[in-house]
């Protein structure tokens, strides 16, 4: 399992979007948050420099991944910051390994498939490889220049989504670590989907930020011509770290 560390302090963890990379979920945001904190940002099965295994990918287990390499760290206790698909990573981890859990910040994820429209998930039912955002397709090629491993990243993430049952209602309230929701007014998940989970979710603050799904954090498939909004979470997510 591939990571890369940055920076002294407190540790956060940062958790990448299906069919991303460290640099193409976090490229922008890392030389901030690794100002005054250590950033461990990890590549999870099949994606960017990690290898893959002979198993479907599932949060459960990418949750797993990540546990055993805090272990293997001798990291006690972390923060939390998933984006995406890494979101849903997260809320495993807060679900299953507790002990390992400081904060959770939630990025543009959902719990529940009825965040999504129905034509998002009729479109798994279609999906090819010429439907993924190229900037993505060169990040995985610049990790790992293998065409033959992207088409498995790919098709791996797709098979994911279209058998996702996401949490129940009554597992998002057993979730006990403060935690921070943050989505777009413009994201995959609805912002009343957002307001949702903010509600669920016991100890938790939200945002809801302009722009497309991860442009708050500079997550590259959605900037405008590789500019982030001047206007981002950096701020929001210092702040929530560093509340008592």
């Amino acid at each position: 399992m591939y990571y890369e560390i940055y920076g002294q302090g407190k540790p956060l963890v940062l958790i990448h979007g299906g069919g991303s990379t460290i640099e193409t979920s976090f490229g922008r945001i890392i030389p901030f948050l690794a100002k005054r904190r250590q950033i461990i940002g990890v590549e999870l099965q099949a994606h960017g420099h990690t290898n893959d295994r002979d198993t479907n990918l599932t949060f459960a287990q990418d949750a797993e991944d990540v546990a055993t390499l805090l272990q293997n760290l001798d990291i006690a206790k972390a923060d939390f910051l998933g984006f995406s698909n890494g979101g849903q990573t997260t809320i495993e981890i807060a679900l299953h390994h507790p002990e390992l859990v400081n904060k959770i910040i939630v990025a543009s994820a959902f719990y529940k498939r009825s965040a999504a429209t129905p034509q998002f998930w009729e479109g798994f039912k279609h999906a090819t490889l010429d439907m993924m955002p190229q900037v993505l397709k060169d990040g995985y090629l610049k990790a790992n220049n293998e065409q033959a491993g992207l088409i498995n990243m790919f098709n791996k993430d797709v098979q994911r989504m279209k058998v996702f049952k996401g949490w129940t209602d009554e597992q998002m309230k057993k979730i006990t670590a403060p935690a921070l929701v943050i989505s777009a007014n413009a994201d995959v998940g609805s912002p009343e989907h957002a307001v949702e989970m903010y509600r669920m979710i016991p100890d938790c603050e939200l945002a809801i930020f302009p722009g497309g799904h991860g442009s708050y954090l500079g997550a590259i498939e959605s900037l405008d011509n590789g500019k982030w909004p001047a206007f981002n979470a950096t701020a929001l997510i210092e702040e929530f770290l560093d509340k008592a």
